[in-house]
């Protein structure tokens, strides 16, 4: 195998510095007169309040300012919404505002009320105890189904309804149609439990304001800093050129880490106001109650067939909880997902309601997949009802309705279109990988030992790597190092190492001598960020173009250095050769005589990608306890083309392991008041290492002819396949041993004790 370029398993670059203590994160970035903030927030989930006096908590020690909405409410706008579109009805979906710090009521537990900047975080929390507020709770409701139900407390009266929005995505008339006609049928209903991202880094910000040229600087983990760059200026009302956006080291993102919060613009505003730089870092409970968390829906799915289980129609009714606001891109959330209903299947049609529920819940947004698996979870459920409607074997049903190879380019009843994809191809290596056909033998072990023994399946696709481009710029200093500026933005994937093997393979230069810049706005001219699986199959093609052109540049310079032809000279240890001979000229002389050499790549990509592929899980459930144990996990993927198969592996096992979490542990629960009663980790449960098995992972690649390179995204499908594959499983053994075919996520070993202890006794 090759040391560098596609396909090469080349070592981490940027893993010396963090697993030696080097990495420096928001926490770490101290510059001299720092003042710390922590945020007041509230203890209600529905209801008003008056601040009736802050000149105690003012007075305090150390402190230096309390900020509430009377601070903000002229200087700073309302935090946008950048997703609401127009309704299936026509009309416009309305944002209500949602201020850095509430105004004089609150929608949910953990809604900012008031910022303390102190001289140190204890002298902060100190002086938050003395402010004094009347809080007057209302009824509260925080079940997407129960928000829609007549006489449901209003989370915006004025709105005079639950419903934030409804679209629609498919063809409405034509479904109901084809339901018409169709002779079986399956049904399923489903909640998609909302998840709290538990990232290893909270998030922080530190807010800087320089008075002599009116710049403001945030330094925060994000996900990209250009776009969130223009949504602070348009709440600080200000133009973009007055704000700089420094990302450093950031410790886990998950598409939570790409939204402007409130706390950005406040300390960023408190730092204009005293002068000095203003630094919050987020407690882990306090993340529970502010960060967007993720998922929550209430589904119910509906499959129309022939006689033959062949799929006819699908209609779905999806009721997605947005929480006390609609968050920056909420409403894109079940919309996007809902243009994957179909799955890897050819529904002549299909129509999906989407309906946008306010409840007195934190808001919700982009969590790894965004949309993806949850509609991916509802469809391969949904399959595996209807196989058994059909008395159909889990794999039967899918190749029957399959998209196939040679229908390829497929337009799918939501609109898109597919460009390549051999899935009963993925699905049969994955069955003969786990031997599908002798489970049954391992079943009856199981059997004989007390325990109940399941196998499941998911054939997964999704769209990622949206339209769009990443500018590429290299760099080649006079002292011979690179320089490579990109606008995507690493959460800890990998990025340095994937663009610079790319690099190293076409340029001849060792990796140490290549430096990849992220993360800053005024050193980087552009960026779409990271999001959507969009970093390599984005950024890479263009940095491939950077770096063909710096190539390019430097046979041109040594070809008349060396007075040879430039189809005669290589690339060697950052010198320039002619083929077979020991005449050469160093990247530094020639970048010296030109003063410096750039080079940039831009390519646009103009349709998503389209990975997919097959997950299968085998488990046992433990009858006296209910506890699940995952005994083998195989998974084939098809991702078009692969830059580095060891990064690769890593991000297909952490998305397996946060399905896994969904699937099995991981349960947000609110009580009547609105109160979030699983607010720390000793409440809210995440898969451990032990909890998870080997894995067996491998490719079956079909090139994306949408992509440059033959890429398609890869940094969501692990979470995306993983979830029904997981749940599959465990509704195959209940449902072979106690009659049982669905249960809800997170199938917890209580609830599924119950289950096994109800069927015993109904047998007995």
């Amino acid at each position: 195998m090759a040391k560098f370029g596609m396909g090469a398993s080349a070592q981490r670059v940027e893993d010396q510095a963090l697993i030696t203590g080097h990495g420096q994160y928001t926490a770490d970035v101290t510059p001299e007169g720092t003042l710390y903030a922590v945020v007041l927030r509230s203890p209600i989930a529905a209801g008003s309040f008056k601040i009736n006096d802050i000149e105690a908590a003012k007075a305090a020690p150390g402190v230096h300012l309390v900020m509430t909405y009377a601070d903000i409410g002229e200087p700073l706008a309302p935090l946008p919404c950048r997703a609401a579109y127009k309704q299936e009805d026509g009309t416009p979906t309305q944002v209500y505002p949602r201020y850095s710090l509430a105004k004089d009521e609150v929608r949910h537990i953990g809604d900012p009320v008031a910022m303390i900047v102190a001289d140190s975080v204890a002298a902060a929390n100190d002086a938050a105890e003395l402010i004094d507020i009347d809080w007057n709770q209302t009824d509260s409701v925080t079940d997407a189904a129960a928000a829609l139900e007549d006489g449901a407390p209003l989370v915006w009266p004025a709105h005079g309804s639950n419903l934030a929005f409804r679209y629609g995505v498919g063809n409405r008339e034509g479904t109901e149609e084809a339901f018409a006609k169709a002779t079986r049928f399956a049904k399923l209903d489903l909640h998609n439990n909302r998840l709290v991202t538990n990232y290893m880094e909270t998030r922080g910000a530190l807010g800087q304001y320089d008075a002599t040229t009116g710049r403001y600087t945030l330094t925060a983990g994000t996900q990209g800093g250009h776009g969130m760059r223009g949504v602070l200026a348009e709440i600080l009302k200000t133009d973009e050129a007055n704000i700089r956006v420094v990302t450093p080291d950031v410790g886990g993102g998950f598409g939570t880490k790409i939204f402007v919060y409130p706390e950005y613009p406040a300390v960023m505003h408190a730092a204009k106001m005293l002068g000095r730089p203003v630094k919050w870092i987020c407690g882990r409970s306090e993340a529970f109650m502010s960060d967007s968390q993720g998922r929550d829906n209430v589904t119910t799915a509906e499959v129309a067939m022939d006689d033959t289980g062949r799929f006819l129609a699908l209609r779905v009714d999806l009721k997605a909880n947005m929480g006390g606001y609609l968050a920056q891109f909420a409403p894109h959330i079940p919309f996007v997902g809902s243009s994957m209903a179909p799955g890897v299947y050819a529904f002549p049609v299909m129509y999906v309601a989407v309906k946008g529920v306010y409840t007195n819940t934190v808001p919700t947004d982009a969590y790894r997949g965004a949309g993806r698996p949850e509609a991916a979870y509802t469809i391969e459920r949904l399959v595996e009802e209807a196989a058994h409607v059909m008395s159909l074997s889990p794999e039967e049903i899918r190749r029957r309705n399959f998209i196939k190879p040679e229908e390829m380019p497929f337009k799918t009843a939501a609109g898109r279109t597919y460009d390549t994809g051999e899935f009963d191809g993925h699905m049969s290596r994955a069955m003969e990988v786990i031997d599908w056909d002798g489970f049954d033998e391992r079943k009856a072990e199981s059997t004989a030992r007390g325990a109940i023994r399941g196998i499941g399946m998911a054939t997964y696709i999704e769209a990622c790597a949206f339209p769009g481009s990443e500018r590429a710029e290299i760099e080649l200093a006079p002292d011979g190092k690179m320089t490579l500026m990109i606008g995507t933005q690493t959460n800890g994937q990998g990025h340095a190492t994937s663009y610079t093997q790319i690099i190293a393979d076409r340029l001849g230069v060792a990796p140490e001598n290549i430096t990849v810049i992220q993360g800053d706005t005024d050193r980087v001219k552009t960026g779409g960020g990271t999001g959507g699986s969009r970093s390599i199959p984005l950024g890479l093609p263009s940095v491939d173009v950077a770096s063909v052109e710096m190539s390019t540049k430097l046979k041109e310079l040594a070809s008349d250095k060396l007075e040879a032809s430039a189809d005669d000279l290589e690339f060697s240890g950052g010198s320039v050769r002619i083929v077979g001979t020991d005449r050469s000229v160093t990247f530094a002389e020639l970048a010296e005589s030109a003063g410096g050499l750039t080079s940039e790549g831009r390519v646009q990509q103009d349709e998503p990608t389209f990975p997919n592929g097959s997950h299968i899980c085998e488990l046992e459930i433990d009858k006296a306890t209910g506890k699940v144990a995952i005994l083998r996990y195989v998974i084939v993927d098809d991702f078009g083309a692969t830059v580095n198969p060891m990064l690769l592996q890593g991000q297909v096992h952490g998305g397996i392991v946060q399905g896994i979490g969904q699937a099995l542990y991981e349960r947000t629960v609110y009580d009547e008041d609105g109160q979030l009663l699983s607010a720390s980790l000793l409440d809210y449960c995440v898969p451990r290492a032990d909890d998870v098995p080997f894995f067996h992972f491998e490719t079956r690649n079909v090139p994306s002819k949408h992509n440059a390179m033959g890429i398609k995204g890869a940094g969501e499908a692990g979470t995306i396949g993983a979830a029904p594959a997981v749940m599959n499983a465990i509704c195959n053994a209940l449902w072979t041993n106690c009659g049982v075919s669905h249960v809800d996520m997170p199938a917890t070993p209580d609830v599924l004790w119950r289950i096994i202890s109800q069927a015993s006794a109904k047998a007995a």
